[in-house]
């Protein structure tokens, strides 16, 4: 087949050069410990004057403070400062094979470069590249601010694949000592160890390319879904939003092989056992139980709830469920609800349909681990609401089916083991 119709190709990848200290040069995704500036300002004094990305991306925790403009400015003057200092290797027309390891187990991914003319957002979207996780427009201008006059990208987006047979990336796994190994370090801030191994030769990218082909001829033309976003979906769309401004400016030969053309992510097999999803709860502060039963009537036919004696009583009912099911938690009650005659498929989606109608009668947040739902519902008039695993094997099925998945419905492991920052790429002719 046509491999140029998959979307994906190598790339010419930027690595630190030998003498640079991995440690100090590799961070954790900008979109992490938001809420903590401790965390970053605990990263700047581990960096100190050393070569880094923490100088060369924006972390987001100050993107609502004061003097954005001078720390984009800083970064594009880095990225430079890196390029004529000799700081980066190129290796060029390459795949890197990224092996991670983490408290959750050791997963692989493989660095490659994808072509954001395939890649549509949008929520009903059949694009062979989509969002999984509904994209808030209102976060791609100010990360445009950041990318337009970066003369290099530094990724931090990490694509999914539906390999159950692992065909594609696990089978370099038995090829490590065939392969020239680029990185080898521990991430700094509790994020493991991380490796890189260089694939550049024309029968390991055959291999890629070819695996990759037959998960394409199995795929429904009409709707069909080869890579789906796992993390770093606005990201992606800001560089997509990027490069069609450029190619405007641009003749259809230009614009073929223009480098802004190409995004590099890392994809990794959904059926990596270390790849954990975990979903994402909600708390309604301020609405009692009876007015909240009230406004999940409006979307359901009806509503069935049966009492549980635990935290871990509720979750385990809640996972067993085949229905659209959810836990309820009040201060003083734990309740799993069936809801039926719904249009919405997924429990996430009802869910945001309730979030909707009650917005403005109280406050809604999104809440990472149950034990932090539990604490916070016994506070008061809260309502605290456990939503279902996302099974990692109706996961693409969904996506076809549904489209993408409310906002804020899974995250990919916890915050330090999300992608750190280690390859770069030339984003500029």
């Amino acid at each position: 087949m046509d491999y140029t119709k998959l979307g994906l190709k190598a790339a010419d990848i930027l690595l630190p050069k030998s003498g640079i200290d991995l440690y100090k040069w590799a961070t954790v995704a900008c979109d992490q410990y938001t809420s903590e500036p401790e965390y970053w300002e605990d990263v700047e004094d581990i960096v100190k004057d050393s070569p880094s990305t923490f100088r060369i991306t924006f972390p987001e925790v100050y993107l609502e403070k004061e003097g954005k403009e001078k720390r984009i400015s800083e970064i594009v003057r880095e990225m430079d400062k890196y390029q004529q200092n000799g700081v980066f290797e190129e290796y060029k027309d390459s795949f890197i094979l990224v092996r991670r390891s983490t408290e959750s187990g050791t997963r692989y991914g493989i660095m490659a470069a994808l072509d954001l003319e395939e890649y549509d957002y949008s929520r009903d979207s059949r694009s062979l590249i989509r969002a999984t996780e509904g994209t808030i427009l209102e976060r791609i201008p100010p990360r445009k601010e950041i990318r337009k006059d970066a003369p290099l990208e530094c990724p931090h987006i990490m694509v999914l694949i539906n390999d159950e047979k692992r065909s594609v990336i696990e089978p370099f796994k038995d090829k490590l000592d065939t392969l020239k190994k680029v990185y080898d370090t521990d991430l700094m801030k509790n994020g493991g160890h991380i490796e890189g191994y260089l694939i550049a030769g024309e029968e390991d990218k055959n291999m890629i390319y070819s695996a990759l082909g037959r998960l394409y001829e199995e795929l429904d033309k009409s709707n069909p879904l080869l890579f789906a976003m796992g993390d770093g979906n606005h990201s992606l769309a800001t560089a997509k939003s990027c490069w069609q401004d450029i190619k405007e400016g641009l003749s259809e030969e230009e614009a073929q092989n223009h480098p802004a053309r190409y995004a590099l992510v890392e994809i990794e097999n959904i059926y990596d056992e270390a790849l954990l999803f975990e979903p994402i709860h909600r708390v309604f502060f301020g609405i009692g139980e009876d007015a909240f039963s009230s406004q999940m009537l409006s979307f359901a036919r009806s509503v069935r709830k049966t009492k549980k004696e635990s935290l871990e009583e509720l979750i385990n009912d809640v996972r067993s469920r085949k229905g659209l099911a959810f836990g309820l938690i009040t201060k003083d009650s734990y309740k799993t609800v069936e809801v039926k005659g719904v249009s919405a498929f997924l429990s996430a989606s009802f869910m945001q349909s309730v979030i909707d109608s009650v917005k403005d009668k109280c406050r809604v947040d999104y809440i990472h681990g149950s034990d932090v739902v539990d604490r916070l519902a016994k506070e008061g008039d809260n309502i605290g609401i456990i939503l279902p695993d996302v099974d990692k094997s109706a996961f693409f099925e969904t996506v076809i089916k549904e489209g993408s998945f409310p906002r804020k419905t899974f995250s990919i492991g916890h915050a330090n083991e999300k992608r750190y920052y280690m390859e770069c790429r030339k984003i500029t002719p």
